[in-house]
């Protein structure tokens, strides 16, 4: 074999062996591998916030679309109310606390 050769897989088989890192290169790895694991889980955490903040929000939506309905509801209540008073006593104006109705002079 020449010479040439031999060094080519002398090479080889110095790269195919094993290799032991050092205890600092080890803590390194270790080191990393921790921060990764930390991210991963606030970034778990940040997901499931954020899938608590959407949950959230649907229920406001739902609450207030409720209390809109509820709203226009009262707002036809007060439109029939207002409709049959008028037909009945005329255009005026009622005093809440006293029940008193003044009817519009015309």
């Amino acid at each position: 074999m020449p010479e040439e050769e031999s060094k080519l897989v002398e090479k080889l088989e110095e790269k195919q062996s094993a290799v032991k890192f050092s205890d600092e290169e080890l803590n390194t790895v270790k080191q990393i591998q921790q921060e990764y694991l930390k991210v991963q889980n606030h970034l778990g955490q940040l997901v499931i916030s954020e899938m608590k903040l959407r949950e959230q929000g649907k229920n406001l939506d739902e609450a207030k679309s409720k209390v809109e309905n509820n709203f226009k509801d009262i707002q036809v209540k007060e439109r029939k109310f207002l409709d049959g008073i008028t037909e009945k006593y005329g255009e005026g104006t009622l005093n809440p606390d006293t029940g008193e109705f003044i009817p519009n002079k015309s």
